[in-house]
């Protein structure tokens, strides 16, 4: 690991999805968030004011695409535009949740491909690079003629569970398309991995098909990227216990944990669910079952790895 950056010439931006987190990347790294405010006018319209010189910098921007996911993108939008009229450098987004991930390709006729949308607006706005963390499609790195930086979380999410020193575990993938993810988690706790096949009729509904893999009298861990309305969660470990696993932790990055998802956790066989702080959890949603892994040393890495011109990926590896 670089134990720090090699000038002056780097700053810290932080808008208001993810205050907490952007603060302790901000201690990681030894810079504190630059100054700048962002008022409304009476209509709603976002106005933003940098309260700094940022000529010459290279300026990363800490903004997850969280609740409220169109405010968010907004003011991600109109600070990249200021940075750009005030002569940064190079204006890096970092964006530990990438909002609309989900819309990623045209599974039916006449739908908008809105993760691409998302890309352009950035590019075009002025963003010279992303740094993200466990996209919900890998190919969405495609969408950028910018460099990407993905990292991903499943080292620190299998490091915390190997000090549960669980008995006879089985990592889950809650649908076909997680099985790469699965595998990464199985490989460094040297478990097997079973897959739930299950169809979604349509967005936030999901109904479990069958399980594949051998799951009767073990721990099963389900892994996934992000978990919203806890519908698929909740099913996933009904069907779990039903085949005979003895306890069901999920392991997932982004804790969306939207309408009825706490009242699922609450209520569902899952023993423990442990998230990321990507997304800020409010008061309400921090519930005795979640528990909450930072990101800020793996993001803050990244950082003065990237303004040092150093490997990202030893980060991962």
């Amino acid at each position: 690991m670089s134990s720090g950056y090699n000038d002056e010439k780097l700053q810290l931006f932080a808008l208001n999805s993810n205050i907490p987190l952007a603060q302790e990347i901000s201690d990681h790294i030894g810079v504190p968030l630059g100054k700048c405010t962002v008022t409304k006018f009476s209509d709603g319209e976002t106005q933003i004011n940098i309260e700094e010189s940022v000529r010459g910098y290279e300026v990363y921007i800490i903004q997850s695409t969280s609740e409220p996911v169109n405010e968010n993108i907004m003011e991600l939008l109109i600070l990249i535009d200021a940075l750009k009229r005030a002569s940064a450098k190079s204006i890096n987004i970092v964006m530990p949740y990438y909002g609309y991930a989900r819309q990623d390709r045209k599974a039916r006729s006449r739908e908008p491909i809105t993760s691409k949308l998302v890309a352009n607006l950035l590019e075009t706005t002025g963003a010279d690079r992303v740094v993200t963390l466990d996209l919900h499609a890998p190919q969405i790195q495609g969408f950028f003629d910018i460099p990407i930086d993905h990292l991903q979380a499943v080292p620190l999410l299998a490091d915390y569970i190997k000090k549960k020193d669980l008995k006879d575990v089985v990592i889950v993938s809650p649908d076909h398309g997680g099985v790469i993810r699965a595998r990464r988690m199985a490989d460094l706790l040297k478990a097997p991995i079973g897959i739930i096949d299950k169809r979604r009729p349509k967005p936030n509904v999901a109904e479990v098909m069958n399980i594949i893999g051998d799951i009767e009298g073990r721990t099963a861990i389900i892994v996934d990227d992000m978990i919203d309305t806890a519908g698929t969660m909740q099913l996933a470990a009904d069907a779990l216990i039903e085949k005979g696993a003895t306890e069901v932790y999920a392991c997932v990055t982004h804790p969306v944990l939207s309408g009825p998802a706490i009242e699922r956790i609450e209520n569902s066989k899952i023993k423990e669910l442990v998230v990321t702080n990507s997304i800020n959890l409010p008061e309400e949603k921090r519930i005795e079952k979640i528990t909450q892994l930072s990101v800020a040393p793996l993001i803050g890495e990244a950082i003065i790895r990237i303004h040092n011109d150093q490997s990202v990926s030893i980060l991962f590896d």
